[in-house]
């Protein structure tokens, strides 16, 4: 490039130029300040665009992150209880009388007089009430007389047999007339016996004209009054029951006890009964015994708890609640009802093993509600997630919750 000659490089003039006109401003000048007005525009878009460019990167990197991590569930997780080595179970309990009986009428008449009433104390062999048998009594007034006519007749015939007998001897009378008298003497024989069994049978049947207690106990039901036509039937379906007495003391108390614990409801093992007239009051028993089958119908063993009654406060047919304190036949744990996961293969629970879900197939035990009690495929060192997500499968990863404060321990 060819250089004017004279040209001043550092101030852009030519030799030639004359000084700038009035008003007119140096060019040189005039550029510089653009420059200057411009650098910091400059600088503050290119800081702009950068900040922008940087956020959006890091904005992506922590949605990236975050992702990650949600796609990871949180769970939270709990130690199983260990059950206790003897559990007690509450069972609906019947009350029923030791021995219970109705007292029937043996003999037709009318009542005379009657001497207990309902709920009155009876010992064994007690007189309870009075059947007058007028129509009896002359039956057996007529059978004694019977038996008195074939008792007078035996006699006769026996000294006739014994007088032929000794006519025979000296042939004063043929063989065939001994035989014959002799004959007599053993159906008259025969026929006064017949009349003694008759008298002895109608007496029988006049001692049932008093009605007595069977056992000690108490008078549950009075079902006749004084002057009432008592007939006795054969068929008990027909007759009708003049007094029923109950034995109270010591009392039956039949409950049915689930299958999963009959295997511990074996006699021997203590009880108590809470009913709902004596509020905080237990009334001791224990198991005496077990029908020794399972019930098809409920899958239940009948079993048979006796109580002592002897203030009588126990009424027989009373609702009652029979507290069993059975020993744990298996060890068993106990969980959050929450913890249950119900799938297609079967119900589950799922446990964090090295950050992983692991799914397990479990038996369930008795439902407390809240907490459910595990008999098989659990045990107490497992951590058990409480709330697991219904999309967990086995084998994800989990991530375990920050630990809280838990009825379960530690979680």
């Amino acid at each position: 490039m060819k250089v004017e000659e004279g040209y001043d490089i550092e101030t852009g003039e030519s030799p030639g130029a004359g000084p700038p006109l009035p008003g007119e401003r140096p060019k040189s000048s005039a550029v510089s300040k653009v420059i200057l007005w411009l650098a910091p525009l400059l600088i503050a878009a290119g800081a702009v665009a950068f900040w922008g460019i940087y956020t959006r990167v890091r904005d992506a990197a922590e949605v990236k992150v975050e992702t990650r991590e949600l796609a990871v569930p949180s769970v939270s997780v709990a130690r199983p209880k260990q059950s206790a080595p003897q559990q007690e179970i509450i069972l609906p309990g019947n009350v029923q009388a030791f021995i219970e009986a109705p007292i029937y009428a043996r003999t037709t008449g009318y009542l005379k007089r009657w001497y207990v009433d309902i709920g009155g104390r009876v010992k064994k062999g007690q007189l309870l009430a009075e059947i007058d048998t007028p129509e009896l009594d002359q039956q057996l007034q007529q059978a004694r007389s019977d038996l008195a006519t074939a008792k007078a007749n035996y006699e006769l015939a026996q000294t006739t047999a014994a007088r032929y007998e000794f006519l025979l001897k000296s042939d004063s009378v043929s063989k065939q007339d001994v035989d014959n008298v002799v004959g007599d003497e053993h159906a008259k024989k025969a026929m006064m016996d017949s009349a003694a069994d008759n008298v002895k049978r109608l007496e029988q049947l006049q001692s049932f004209e008093k009605v007595y207690a069977p056992f000690d106990g108490v008078l549950t039901a009075r079902e006749t009054d004084i002057g009432q036509l008592i007939v006795a039937n054969s068929s008990a379906s027909a007759a009708k029951e003049l007094f029923r007495v109950a034995s109270i003391d010591p009392l039956r108390v039949y409950v049915n006890v689930p299958q999963v614990d009959s295997p511990s409801a074996v006699p021997g093992v203590q009880a108590y009964l809470t009913m709902p007239q004596y509020p905080g009051k237990r009334f001791p028993g224990k198991i005496v015994r077990n029908a020794e089958a399972i019930e098809q119908a409920s899958r239940t063993l009948l079993t048979e708890v006796e109580v002592a009654n002897p203030s009588g406060e126990i009424l027989p047919g009373a609702y009652a609640e029979v507290h069993l304190k059975l020993p744990a036949a298996t060890s068993t744990v106990i969980i959050p009802v929450t913890s249950l996961i119900f799938r297609s293969e079967g119900l589950r629970v799922a446990v964090v093993r090295q950050g992983h879900a692991a799914m397990l197939p479990i038996t369930l035990g008795r439902d407390f509600g809240t907490d459910v009690e595990v008999v098989a495929g659990l045990d107490a060192s497992q951590a058990v997630i409480t709330n697991p997500p219904d999309s967990l499968v086995d084998g994800e990863e989990v991530r375990v919750a920050t630990p809280g404060a838990s009825q379960w321990g530690e979680q």
